[in-house]
């Protein structure tokens, strides 16, 4: 299923797989080689952001990790007060383009 005809169906997730039939189908690729494209972005983004790195696909946006200070928390079960460790999140933060076309600017 195309990008553009699952947005119409109001569709909003794709799968891996989806992704690599779609990255095949608008390079003409044959699907085992967009897997193998596919796997080498995602491992690529991956192991910099493990090595403490960002990557930053000017337009689209930025991939990079966040440092989540240790905090208090509490348990939703028994409302008992936790403490919640220090811990790495990783974000993207969407670049120009990619928000104006979001938003049909």
């Amino acid at each position: 299923m195309s990008i553009l005809f699952a947005a119409s169906k109001g569709v909003i997730q794709m799968t891996k797989a989806e992704l690599i039939l779609e990255v095949a189908r608008k390079s003409n690729l044959p699907v085992k080689q967009a897997t193998a494209a596919v796997n080498a972005t995602l491992d690529v983004i991956r192991y910099e952001l493990i090595a403490g790195g960002e990557v930053n696909l000017i337009g689209f946006g930025k991939f990079s990790v966040k440092e989540r200070a240790a905090r208090k928390g509490h348990n939703p079960r028994t409302n008992e007060e936790i403490q919640l460790p220090a811990h790495k999140l990783p974000t993207f933060t969407a670049g120009k383009s990619l928000k104006q076309a979001v938003n049909h600017d």
